[in-house]
């Protein structure tokens, strides 16, 4: 698991931890009534194949993981996986704040989504939602919780996250995906370098994620060094559809590996 510091001692060698997103678990068992397939079971299998953290993104119309997969997924963790990293995303504008309160994550991800976009795609802008986050920052980690905050790569941003409290910035990283194997992939990934290096010297712990996949992850984690945690969803579960949860994980767990 990442260290619950905000910054790393030995960032070209930093250990990234990967947080498996089970949202898309969750949307395919909500199409029946069934119960399957299993959140909870999901996750076990892929802890017991190595995951460092589970993250769970709960929106407000639970059009994925519902209230109750929060609290089953909480209790789990608690009971027999005391020492992985329970990550929660969303609005904290929204719904977020209930569960940070109720649940007590190691970590808590603020989202700036709408509540009927499909997926995240944008990050915090600073100065505008400087003053109305700093006191839920401060909330959360009134209560133990880790503060991240969904950024795009702009290096000019990370003084700004720093001083009003977090923790931690999640990268947005559709950017660099959809740049692979095009003639701006260098640029592109260039910027979350700066970006990367700019948090840390502000000292903020940086983590990642959105659109990750097998393909794409090594290089991104070869280039952005110091980068604590990765969070990977929708390409993880696309994968486990053909391969399995655990050989999934596995896999994954390599691509971090071939990139120290």
């Amino acid at each position: 698991m990442s260290d619950t510091s905000g910054t790393s001692s030995s960032l070209p060698r930093a250990t990234t931890a990967l947080s498996v997103n089970l949202n898309k678990v969750a949307l395919v068992r909500n199409t029946r009534h069934l119960g399957i397939p299993s959140v909870v079971g999901a996750a076990q299998t892929c802890l017991a194949a190595g995951a460092q953290g589970i993250t769970v993104h709960p929106r407000p119309d639970a059009r994925h993981i519902r209230a109750h997969d929060v609290s089953d997924l909480s209790e789990l963790l608690a009971r027999d996986w005391p020492k992985i990293e329970f990550n929660i995303e969303g609005n904290p504008f929204h719904n977020l704040m209930d569960f940070v309160r109720e649940l007590k994550p190691h970590q808590a991800t603020f989202v700036p989504d709408s509540e009927t976009q499909s997926t995240s795609d944008h990050g915090w802008s600073f100065p505008e939602d400087a003053e109305r986050l700093r006191p839920l920052i401060a909330e959360a980690k009134a209560l133990g919780v880790r503060v991240s905050l969904f950024m795009d790569p702009i290096p000019e941003m990370m003084a700004a996250v720093k001083a009003v409290g977090a923790d931690r910035v999640e990268l947005y990283t559709e950017g660099y995906a959809a740049s692979r194997g095009t003639p701006q992939e260098a640029a592109v990934l260039a910027r979350y370098v700066a970006a990367a290096q700019a948090a840390h010297a502000a000292g903020l712990g940086v983590n990642a994620g959105h659109d990750l996949s097998r393909d794409n992850l090594t290089p991104f984690l070869r280039a952005v060094r110091g980068v604590h945690e990765v969070s990977i969803g929708h390409a993880f579960v696309a994968d486990a559809l053909e391969l399995g949860y655990a050989a999934t994980t596995r896999d994954y767990l390599r691509c971090i590996a071939d990139a120290a």
